[in-house]
């Protein structure tokens, strides 16, 4: 996917979960809106640069979005923090065949109502002849070492949930999967945060015993391109 233009700038701070204050290189200071609910652990650090896009609608409170920081140890590793966009990239991605594991579907459909709970489904896929397969996209920007990922960066029982309800998925015969998105490009393999959710770690490797398939891969960000890059390992 192709982002709109973007604005450079350095971020000053983000708080109250949405929002994130920025310096523009011509000097402006603005706020802009942070699609991202979570803790954003290691990306959110004072100083860091920033790529925004601005939206001048005028039904808009808030004309700036926060999509990219540049951290890392060296500074300038891209971060992916609107998790708005990688259901988006997994859906291209996952059609275009870069994921082997998913491919052979020619019918695809986002944010499908499933399960006891009516949760939302990602992605689910169809093929005539073949279970459908039921996928769940999680944005993976956690790094917790030397080329690792992990996944939540908060306690997450909406994802635990998630987990579960892929399990019953394969339970009634249909196909489930875990997509794991890494958009850091300092992240070369991925493992649940078990220091941070146990309970999420074990739901997850319960989930894989049961038959829930997981995958990970990179996106490669090349702004303003955004593209599903290569497999990396899963650490369970």
């Amino acid at each position: 996917m192709r982002l709109p233009p973007l604005h450079g700038g350095v971020l000053l701070r983000r708080y109250k979960r949405f929002l994130a204050d920025v310096r523009l290189d011509d000097g402006q200071e603005v706020t802009a809106h942070c699609a991202n609910p979570g803790a954003m652990t290691g990306c959110a650090t004072p100083g860091w640069r920033a790529a925004l896009t601005h939206h001048p609608d005028p039904k808009r409170k808030l004309k700036w979005s926060l999509q990219l920081v540049f951290g890392g140890d060296d500074g300038d590793v891209p971060i992916l923090v609107n998790t708005a966009l990688p259901n988006a990239i997994a859906a291209e991605g996952v059609a275009a065949g870069v994921v082997p594991g998913l491919a052979g579907y020619p019918q695809q459909r986002a944010e499908v109502r499933y399960g006891d709970e009516r949760s939302r489904i990602d992605l689910l896929l169809s093929a005539e002849g073949r279970p459908d397969c039921y996928v769940e996209v999680k944005n993976v920007t956690l790094r917790v070492g030397p080329g690792e990922g992990a996944f939540p960066d908060a306690v997450s029982k909406r994802a635990t949930k998630h987990l579960r309800e892929l399990v019953r998925v394969v339970e009634a015969g249909d196909r489930a999967a875990l997509l794991f998105l890494v958009s850091r490009g300092d992240v070369a393999r991925v493992r649940p945060a078990e220091e941070i959710d146990p309970a999420y770690a074990a739901a997850l490797r319960e989930a894989a015993a049961a038959g829930v398939e997981v995958f990970a891969h990179r996106v490669d960000i090349a702004p303003p391109e955004l593209t599903l890059g290569d497999a990396v390992p899963v650490l369970m």
